[in-house]
C-alpha cells in the first residue's frame, strides 16, 4: 500500500492507451467491467489475456461494490502491445483491499479474490490517494509479459 496524491494509476514504463468507465455501485458493475476489459483486449488482440482479465476484474470490482459504501465505482484500463493494466478505484479507503491477501477460511464462500488476482497478475498492488486524510483507493493489476505480444 502507498500513500500519494498523483496519477491513480501505477506508472506505465511501456506507454499504450488508456480507457476509463465509470460504474453506479450496483450488483451488475462486476459483469459490466468484464464485459468492458473484455472488448477492450478483444480489439488490441490480447486474445490470450481475456480469461485472467475477466476473473481479475471481476473479483476486484465485486470487492469494491460488496465491502465499500462508494457510489461510483472507476475502471481505469491501459492496453499496450504487451501488457494490460487494470485499476478499480473507489471512494473508501478504508475497505479490506488494501490490506492485501489474507488467508480465507478453509470452508469459506468468500475470501479468495485477491488470492486469484495475485496468482494470475503480474504484478497488482492497492494504493491509497488524499495524504493523511485518504479519500480514494485504487486496486489494480497487470496481466501479460514480455511473450505476450498479440
Amino acid at each position: 500500500m502507498s500513500t500519494a496524491t498523483a496519477t491513480p494509476l501505477p506508472p506505465n514504463p511501456l506507454g499504450g492507451e488508456t480507457y476509463r468507465l465509470t460504474l453506479p455501485n450496483t450488483a451488475s458493475a462486476a459483469r459490466i467491467a468484464r464485459d468492458f476489459v473484455t472488448s477492450l483486449l478483444n480489439v488490441s488482440r490480447h486474445i490470450g489475456l481475456i480469461d485472467d482479465a475477466r476473473l481479475c476484474v471481476t473479483e476486484v470490482v465485486t470487492n469494491a461494490h460488496r465491502h465499500t459504501c462508494t457510489h461510483l465505482i472507476g475502471v481505469h484500463v491501459t492496453v499496450n502491445r504487451k501488457r494490460v493494466t487494470v485499476a478499480v478505484a473507489d471512494d473508501d479507503p478504508t475497505a479490506p483491499a488494501v490490506l492485501g491477501v489474507l488467508p480465507a477460511a478453509p470452508e469459506g464462500e468468500h475470501g479468495r479474490g485477491l488470492v486469484l488476482v495475485d496468482s494470475l497478475a503480474l504484478a497488482w498492488g492497492a494504493n491509497v490517494f488524499g495524504g493523511l486524510s485518504p479519500h480514494r483507493k485504487i486496486v489494480w493489476f497487470t496481466l501479460g509479459g514480455p511473450d505476450s505480444t498479440p
